[in-house]
């Protein structure tokens, strides 16, 4: 991996940019990240036949943090920009902490259908519950569901989430609008926080890139990470 950034992005706070947020940054969290969903897109869509190359995440409503593969170019002036090289050198054991907000699913198999299911993890752990139990149990379940899914998202890109210390919170239901005649995008949102030892830095790194789970577009996804004390 070379040349990428990570980024602190923030609307500019100046009366000509100031004019325009109720636009771009519109009430309500669902509208502010299918509003941030084009937003961040003016740093990085140079060209009309750019693919999408960064993630992010709204840290409070005009503030994001990004992960790209190029630095982000602000051509219009609408924000203020911290960039720094992201090439993080890892070995095998060490620990990290991390911040992850991620919408976590597993394929089920219908009976009747050829193709598996996309399920919200909770969700889908949820339903095992019956109906009147889940409010109540819902404080057990989401810790529990999000964490088998993380372990076997670690399984597969290079990192043991450590199960001691790991902070879930979470499971609502983000209602992105889509504009007329469409139909709102709507997926479930986890946060979590926690720590992590390094399994496989060939497999870790790049995947930090690529982002876990889904809706990465609209600010799911990004893993932020730091190191552990007495983890180097």
């Amino acid at each position: 991996m070379s040349g990428a950034f990570l980024s602190r992005v923030s609307l500019r706070r100046d009366a000509s940019v100031q004019a325009l947020a109720r636009l771009l940054v519109p009430q309500g969290e669902g509208r502010q990240h299918g509003a941030a969903h084009h937003l961040l897109w003016v740093l990085f869509g140079d060209t009309p036949t750019r693919q999408r190359d960064f993630l992010w995440r709204q840290t409070e409503a005009g503030r994001f943090m990004v992960l790209s593969a190029r630095q982000p170019v602000d051509a219009h002036g609408l924000f203020a920009l911290e960039s720094r090289p992201f090439a993080p050198v890892l070995k095998e054991g060490d620990r990290l902490r991390f911040l992850l907000r991620a919408n976590a699913t597993v394929d089920r198999k219908t009976p009747g259908r050829v193709r598996s299911k996309r399920h919200d993890v909770v969700m889908d752990a949820l339903h095992a519950i019956p109906h009147g139990q889940r409010a109540q149990g819902r404080d057990n379940i989401v810790p529990k569901a999000f964490a088998a899914w993380l372990g076997r998202q670690g399984a597969r890109t290079g990192f043991a989430p450590q199960a001691d210390g790991l902070v879930v919170e979470g499971g609502d239901v983000l209602r992105i609008p889509r504009g007329p005649g469409r139909r709102e995008a709507s997926f479930g949102v986890v946060d979590a926080a926690g720590e992590l030892s390094v399994t496989d830095p060939a497999l870790f790194v790049p995947a930090l890139m690529q982002g876990f789970g889904r809706a990465r577009t609209f600010g799911c996804g990004l893993m932020l990470i730091r190191r552990a004390p007495g983890g180097a």
